[in-house]
């Protein structure tokens, strides 16, 4: 149907930027985030009446891309080993200032579904209901997530010399 692509195509060339940020924040790698959004895009295009019918067109996608990522970390094919330890570049804007970098670090080393739920929480704004809905499990599970995401997020992000002073890093 030439007017549904023509929706379909005016939706993802105005929201790619914005699944292609979420998805790098997911996986650290600008290469894979492209990956994931691609995954996620074609999916999005088999279901687009339904998606183009939802109350959140946006929601929607985003669901879809999370649980695009969420796969991938349950395979077995998912690459485990990075050839070049390069800086991420970034698609546009401002350089990244030293405390984002760390932030990213921090994050990158989060377990996928801790990862998943703080994004969603903090970087997408969704609630915890939301949250739940699109991670597809419980209330409970999504408070639990963040809470120990967060919690591993404060430790690795403690200021190094503070660790120095002889504090306990536990």
């Amino acid at each position: 149907m030439p007017g549904r692509d023509d929706e379909f195509t005016a939706y993802v060339t105005a929201r790619t930027p914005w699944l292609r940020r979420v998805a790098y924040l997911l996986c650290q790698d600008w290469h894979r985030a492209d990956d994931l959004v691609q995954t996620a895009i074609t999916r999005l295009y088999l279901h687009w009446r339904r998606a183009s019918a939802a109350d959140n067109i946006d929601g929607y996608a985003r669901t879809v891309l999370i649980r695009v990522f969420l796969a991938e970390q349950r395979g077995g094919w998912r690459r485990r080993v990075r050839l070049v330890p390069a800086l991420p570049d970034g698609p546009d804007g401002p350089l990244d200032l030293a405390g984002d970098l760390d932030l990213r670090e921090a994050l990158a080393g989060l377990p996928p579904r801790q990862r998943a739920a703080v994004v969603l929480r903090f970087y997408c704004d969704l609630s915890v209901e939301q949250t739940a809905d699109v991670l597809n499990c419980s209330t409970g599970t999504v408070k639990s997530q963040t809470a120990r995401g967060l919690d591993a997020l404060r430790r690795g992000l403690r200021p190094v010399q503070s660790l120095t002073d002889g504090e306990n890093p536990a």
